[in-house]
């Protein structure tokens, strides 16, 4: 037991080292999990090993597919089209243009899977736009950068994906499915609150709902919002697995950005795939590398030991839901998204279980904690993606954001304490 001990020190404490030395997580992951199979004695092959068994999966393939659609999609002119369609449905209530950039969030989530890309692209649009309008600076990078969350939630999400792999090949359509109605609540939370506020800033409203104008956004809007048709109706009704899906999802947008909308040209389409390439080389080196933690992880009977001890602490269900939350969220705080899920779903994931959580309700709850992660320092990119498209300072971001952190925690409980808000959908679709 001694050995095993000093090899989890070895395995955990270099990784945290590693991690506050600024080094990439990628390689932390790697390197440390190198450092602790040497300190065992097990061959290092196992490490090539296991980072190809971490790549060799199909439903994986999907990940690189939906990342190059979303970034098809918003080079090809399909921001402001959402936003447009957005400000014609909602754009008439107090803080309209608050409204509008929460609901765009939310259609655009469902093109782009990424909270990151949200803030980019929506941000670039919706902050100047509000600022001239009158609102505040710090509340409109607020607005933008929590809406971006409600992204990760709606299908299709590249890190449910992730999420799916990494917890046993659980159905990638029913965590598509079950992301739509917490997606919904986030946004609908997101907009009380930003009426609240508007209300007592005294914050402009934009013209009255008007059906003709409605229906003709809705037109300019449809070849975009086709797109997650293709992806979420073909996975659920059996048409073609996700990562079909993605690959055809990948066709069409090129097709639409290129003879429908016509905002990219081959030039902007080769510009597009090499961003695409510097972000796939990180991800997929990370989720190679995290099979080599994973693979150290259960050789330690790690899970196995965090289980019992957090289940040691307490048999108080409710206690131990809120301690998973804990955990999670604080993980947001130091590291990033897709390596939480890679790192965190082998060790929670059974001790979720074994309080009665359905894994489809858990990975909605790692994928919504992890998103407000990305909203706070020091390592949230959509806070400094926020705050590097406006310009406004961090600290004063952060502050504006309080208000939204709150209705984003009331979501996250409901999501926790009320099985039915994640797998109402999934069930109704036969899942």
């Amino acid at each position: 037991m001694l050995t095993d001990t000093t090899a989890i020190a070895i395995l955990l404490v270099s990784f945290l080292v590693m991690i506050l030395l600024r080094i990439h997580i990628a390689y932390a992951v790697g390197i440390s999990s190198t450092l602790c199979l040497l300190y065992l004695g097990i061959p290092l092959t196992n490490v090539c090993q296991q980072m190809v068994k971490g790549l060799s999966s199909f439903s994986l393939m999907a990940v690189p597919f939906f990342i190059t659609m979303g970034c098809l999609m918003g080079a090809g002119g399909i921001s402001d089209k959402l936003i447009d369609l957005a400000n014609s449905l909602v754009g008439w209530m107090h803080g309209g243009l608050a409204m509008v950039n929460i609901v765009a969030s939310y259609f655009f989530g469902g093109i782009s899977g990424s909270a990151t890309a949200d803030t980019a692209s929506i941000g670039k649009l919706m902050i100047p736009m509000m600022v001239d309008a009158g609102y505040d600076d710090d509340f409109s990078t607020a607005v933008t950068i929590t809406s971006s969350v409600e992204g990760l939630l709606v299908p299709p999400s590249h890190n449910m994906v992730i999420y799916a792999t990494s917890a046993g090949g659980i159905s990638v359509g029913a965590l598509f499915m079950a992301g739509y109605l917490p997606g919904a609540l986030l946004a609908v939370s997101l907009m009380i609150g930003s009426y609240i506020i508007s209300m007592k800033r005294h914050y402009p409203k934009g013209d009255k709902f008007n059906l003709k104008v409605f229906i003709k956004q809705l037109g300019r809007s449809i070849w975009a919002l086709l797109a997650i048709l293709i992806v979420v109706v073909g996975v659920v009704a059996g048409v073609f697995t996700a990562t079909e899906s993605a690959a055809i999802a990948v066709v069409y947008s090129l097709i639409i950005s290129l003879a429908v909308y016509r905002e990219l040209d081959w030039k902007g389409v080769w510009r597009v795939l090499g961003d695409c390439i510097d972000t796939l080389s990180i991800v997929l080196i990370l989720c190679g590398t995290s099979s080599i933690f994973g693979y150290c992880l259960t050789y330690l009977h790690v899970p196995d030991l965090a289980a019992n001890a957090i289940v040691g602490l307490t048999d108080n269900r409710i206690i131990l839901i809120l301690l998973l939350n804990l955990i999670l969220l604080v993980l947001g705080c130091i590291m990033d998204m897709a390596p939480i899920i890679l790192i965190a779903t082998p060790i929670l994931f059974p001790i979720a279980q074994s309080i009665g959580i359905d894994a489809i309700q858990f990975g909605v709850m790692m994928i919504l904690n992890c998103g407000i992660g990305l909203l706070t320092p020091p390592v949230g990119s959509c806070l400094f993606i926020g705050s590097a498209v406006s310009g406004v300072k961090i600290e004063r971001i952060v502050k504006a954001t309080l208000p939204f952190y709150l209705c984003m925690i009331i979501v996250l409980l409901l999501i926790s304490f009320v099985p039915q808000v994640s797998l109402l959908i999934p069930s109704l679709v036969g899942y």
